[in-house]
């Protein structure tokens, strides 16, 4: 693998801000404080449509020495492609390409990693001295220590494994660049988005999960939305329960579903394959409901109640 030849031998670092295109996702802050660890420049990356005040927002980030703004109509989407094309264009100024590991980071950074010829590393739980970082495999059940060579560093950063950075007043310089033309074989066609007054489940400080024992749709509604309600929680779901059509694809925590770290984790019904348990296994407590008592699930949690799910839960609602 041959090494991108820099532009600029002062070391700077860039960050991908994922956003919602109204506000910035709070893994990025702790991709700042991830990104500290080189003492270089840090720069933030906004790419969007109609985004300034998203810019404006990534100024105030304490450890943010400037951002970079671009801002075009075939950006409200951000596809892969595009943002991808803005990243390598930029690239000669950076010696370090990071962003908080997501759906979003996972998308785009592996296409900019091929376009440069350097290697892509993902989900990194522990950086070190000499592009040296630690990382996870089998699910979480080994960690290894890889080491790359490549002039510029690519990578993902679990972001649950480093502190958010803090707002600050805002300091950080502006420097807006035109977008590429788009990308002619690839156009937006539609989603579909689940709408909830719930807390965003990425950043919940409670989340309650449901399991494919929970026998339905409706069930799951039934049961675990009246105590989301009471304890103001995100709802989630094993792939199990995903994959029978019980919840919604964007709320399944996992290995490959959203990465959380709440206070307080509940899993219902969960059986606790290690798919799921990487997606939440830095919860501050964990609280198990299975009726099997052999479960896995209960060897990570900090609480484990063996009972039928369809008494304790309506129990357990109506006494909070």
């Amino acid at each position: 693998m041959s090494n991108t030849t820099m532009k600029n031998t002062a070391m700077k670092i860039l960050i991908l801000a994922e956003h919602d295109g109204k506000q910035l996702s709070p893994a990025v802050y702790q991709a700042v404080t991830a990104a500290q660890f080189w003492n270089a420049p840090v720069e933030v990356l906004i790419a969007g449509s109609n985004t300034s005040a998203l810019a404006a927002q990534a100024t105030t980030i304490t450890g943010v020495g400037r951002v970079i703004h671009t801002d075009a109509a075939h950006l409200t989407h951000q596809l892969a492609e595009d943002v991808a094309n803005i990243i390598v264009q930029i690239a000669g100024e950076y010696q370090v390409i990071l962003a908080a590991h997501s759906s979003f980071s996972r998308n785009i950074l592996p296409r900019v990693a091929a376009l440069l010829d350097v290697a892509m590393i993902s989900d990194v739980l522990e950086i070190k001295a000499d592009h040296t970082y630690v990382r996870s495999v089998y699910a979480g059940n080994i960690h290894t220590t890889i080491q790359s060579m490549d002039a510029l560093q690519i990578l993902t950063v679990h972001s649950s494994n480093f502190t958010a950075a803090r707002n600050a007043d805002a300091n950080a310089e502006i420097v807006s660049i035109e977008a590429p033309e788009p990308f002619a074989n690839t156009r937006w066609v539609s989603e579909t988005r689940s709408l909830s007054n719930r807390p965003a489940l990425g950043s919940a400080k409670v989340v309650i999960s449901g399991g494919r024992s929970l026998g339905s749709a409706e069930r799951f509604e039934e049961l675990l939305s009246p105590l989301a309600s009471k304890l103001g929680a995100a709802l989630g779901a094993t792939r199990a329960a995903v994959d029978a059509g019980f919840a919604p694809n964007d709320i399944q925590v996992g290995q490959t579903g959203v990465v959380v770290a709440p206070d307080l984790y509940i899993a219902v019904g969960v059986s606790g394959a290690v798919q799921h348990t990487y997606g939440m296994k830095d919860s501050k407590v964990v609280v198990a409901i299975n009726q099997d008592p052999d479960a896995p699930i209960f060897q990570v949690a900090d609480y484990g109640l063996v009972a039928d799910l369809f008494e304790a839960i309506p129990e357990l609602t109506n006494a909070i």
